[in-house]
């Protein structure tokens, strides 16, 4: 496997983070938040926190990554699956990890639908806990921002 770059995402990225996200089985995309439009405002909100895995110029794995000023939220944690298993993960949730610190959050927390089997098995491998003590509750402000699910 070539040198791996894991970088800060910019909104340059779009197009081809959208391509890995719709390759990847069980994830949910979400038609505005997830436009062109939905992630430049999520980047100019937290412009240092989201990165990209980047082989000989292909953009192979992602993740957003932002917070409020208390605790951060890793959304879209992908890596395209014929990459998988050589350390990407890893690394992209490391670099995350390291621009939360440098902002000074000291906790952070993901979501990962139940459909999404590799994603589950990837964040127990890493020794993430699932949480069973809350309920996650959320309300949808614009009926228009659907969810849809890559089988």
């Amino acid at each position: 496997m070539n040198d791996i770059i894991i970088r800060t995402m910019t909104i340059d990225d779009y197009d081809d983070v959208a391509a890995l996200w719709a390759g990847i089985k069980g994830f949910g995309i979400r038609s505005i938040d997830d436009s062109r439009e939905g992630i430049e405002r999520f980047l100019r909100r937290n412009p240092n926190t989201s990165v990209v895995a980047e082989m000989d110029g292909k953009v192979v794995g992602s993740i957003l990554c932002g917070h409020d000023g208390r605790q951060g939220c890793l959304y879209h944690v992908c890596v395209d699956a014929s990459y998988r298993q050589h350390g990407i993960g890893r690394k992209l949730v490391a670099k995350a990890i390291e621009a939360l610190k440098a902002e000074q959050i000291n906790k952070v927390y993901l979501i990962a639908f139940t459909r999404n089997e590799g994603g589950n098995a990837f964040w127990k491998k890493v020794g993430w806990q699932c949480q069973d003590d809350r309920n996650y509750y959320d309300l949808n402000l614009n009926e228009a921002n659907m969810t849809v699910f890559n089988e």
